[in-house]
C-alpha cells in the first residue's frame, strides 16, 4: 500500500489527498461491485490505519 501512496505522492498528491483516492476508489468498487462490499471493506480497511504493518509490499 506504501508503494501506491508513494506513487501517488510522486505525481504531486499529498498524503492525505493519496490517502483520500484511495478511499473515493474503494467507495466506488463498493458501488460496482456490492456482492463484493465485505471482501473490499476487509481490504482497503487494512489501510485505513495508515500502518507500517502493510501486507501489499
Amino acid at each position: 500500500m506504501q508503494e501506491l501512496i508513494d506513487r501517488m505522492k510522486a505525481e504531486g498528491l499529498s498524503e492525505e489527498q493519496a490517502y483520500k483516492a484511495i478511499e473515493v476508489i474503494k467507495n466506488f468498487a463498493k458501488e460496482k461491485f456490492p456482492i463484493f462490499g465485505g471482501a473490499i471493506d476487509k481490504l482497503f480497511d487494512k489501510y485505513d490505519s495508515r500502518d507500517a504493518d502493510d501486507f501489499m509490499p
